[in-house]
């Protein structure tokens, strides 16, 4: 798997933590235990910081990048969907953000919402708990968020990233 320094920012990845080979790993990168990175995200922490916390996947495709001035941190319990863009943000414990999704400079996606498919939240935006985020750019539709979805989908990749850990293999 690519996992890259530079510099003298060095990825930490938990050993409990999974990554596909796929998958890429650049800089000053933290990955908490039992969380997954999935083939083709790129995890990019050449200018800043980038904290995964326990439990959470960011999925397939997805982009995740931080400035200097502005740390990518995503919590604990998370579903970060597939193509998503996270840049100098922050997602709090268990909050989905879904497929094709953008989340920008200085916003926040607080725990138990949910930011839509598609959906872009863009600099210093806010998701409140609860909430769910639709549309471009976001508005937001309070209490209108499924924080159990959100628990089950964590624990969900979980268990997968265990399965892929014990028994993917190239067949080339």
């Amino acid at each position: 798997m690519p996992i890259y320094a530079l510099d003298d920012r060095v990825p930490t990845i938990h050993p409990d933590a999974y990554v596909h080979p796929d998958a890429v790993v650049i800089g000053d990168v933290r990955i908490g235990a039992l969380s997954s990175i999935w083939p083709g995200a790129v995890l990019r922490g050449d200018y800043g910081t980038i904290v995964v916390g326990e439990r959470t996947s960011i999925q397939d495709g997805a982009v995740v990048h931080a400035v200097a001035e502005f740390p990518t941190v995503v919590g604990s319990d998370c579903v970060i969907g597939h193509i998503a863009h996270l840049e100098g943000c922050v997602i709090h414990d268990r909050a989905l953000v879904g497929s094709g999704s953008v989340v920008l400079h200085h916003a926040h996606v607080h725990s138990g919402a949910t930011v839509a498919a598609g959906c872009v939240v863009t600099n210093n935006g806010v998701v409140p708990e609860n909430a769910l985020a639709v549309g471009v750019p976001a508005t937001i539709k309070e209490n209108a968020s499924n924080p159990a979805m959100i628990n089950g989908g964590a624990a969900i990749y979980v268990e997968n990233a265990k399965r892929y850990k014990g028994s993917l293999r190239r067949l080339d």
